[in-house]
């Protein structure tokens, strides 16, 4: 393995800096969301309605097309989601699925919080003199809603979201601005997140390393074929990889 320092890292945000599924009880926001506008709906069994929620997010999400689209407006995302699965219940309701879906979002907001130790971490990659980029998919509002909630800006010399910026991982585009932006090249960066897609296949084929976030040991997709630079299960193991690393003279 060809070993050396960084000049720069780019980072993802949701779930490898902020716990935004990891961690984060997604079922219940749900089901509080369910219970607080379903109570006139007598014939619908909430968690049977939680059910088929579920197995339409899973289907919409699972296309890249819609979830590029789905996730520069999660509001009406989520209506459509949840509308589908009220369909199932011979509910045609677009302000129930809009309720519903208000209600979810504020919920999921307040349950999203930094993983231990990661402004430590992220502290730590700049005293070593380490170049820092965010780059974050997702709708400009809430996405920077969420970066100045937990104060990270003053930590990045760039920080790209999709909603503003006009691209999105994976397209290659953004790690090529990401880089050019920071003064540096492909082959002496390193991109560290949770999505495979994003922050190991597509980086890595333009020379970025990419440090892939495994959160609950999974190992690597059974169909992957890029092989990830290296593995961790939360971001503060990056120290230890960056310590195991000779400096060149």
């Amino acid at each position: 393995m060809n070993d050396q320092l960084p000049k720069a890292i780019l980072l993802d945000m949701d779930d490898t800096i902020l716990a935004y599924d990891q961690g984060v009880d997604t079922d219940g926001c749900w089901r509080k969301s369910i219970q607080d506008h379903l109570a006139g709906e007598n014939n619908v069994n909430p968690e049977d309605l939680l059910l088929r929620i579920k197995e339409r997010a899973s289907w919409h999400w699972s296309d890249p097309e819609r979830h590029r689209v789905g996730r520069l407006d999660l509001y009406k995302a989520r209506q459509e989601i949840i509308g589908a699965a009220l369909m199932k219940f011979n509910i045609d309701d677009q302000a129930l699925a809009g309720n519903i879906a208000r209600t979810y979002g504020e919920e999921r907001d307040k349950a999203v919080s930094l993983f231990p130790n990661a402004i430590e971490t992220i502290r730590d990659l700049r005293s070593r003199g380490l170049k820092l980029a965010l780059l974050t998919n997702g709708n400009a509002k809430p996405q920077w809603e969420k970066i100045r909630k937990f104060g990270l800006a003053p930590f990045f010399d760039c920080i790209l979201v999709e909603g503003e910026f006009g691209i999105g991982k994976p397209d290659e585009r953004i790690y090529f601005h990401a880089v050019k932006a920071l003064d540096v090249r492909p082959e002496d960066t390193w991109m560290v997140g949770d999505n495979y897609q994003w922050e190991i296949v597509a980086p890595q084929r333009i020379g970025i390393k990419g440090i892939w976030i495994d959160h609950k040991g999974q190992g690597i997709p059974s169909k992957a074929e890029d092989q990830p630079y290296r593995i961790i299960r939360a971001l503060p193991e990056l120290t230890s990889i960056l310590k195991e690393i000779p400096e060149c003279d």
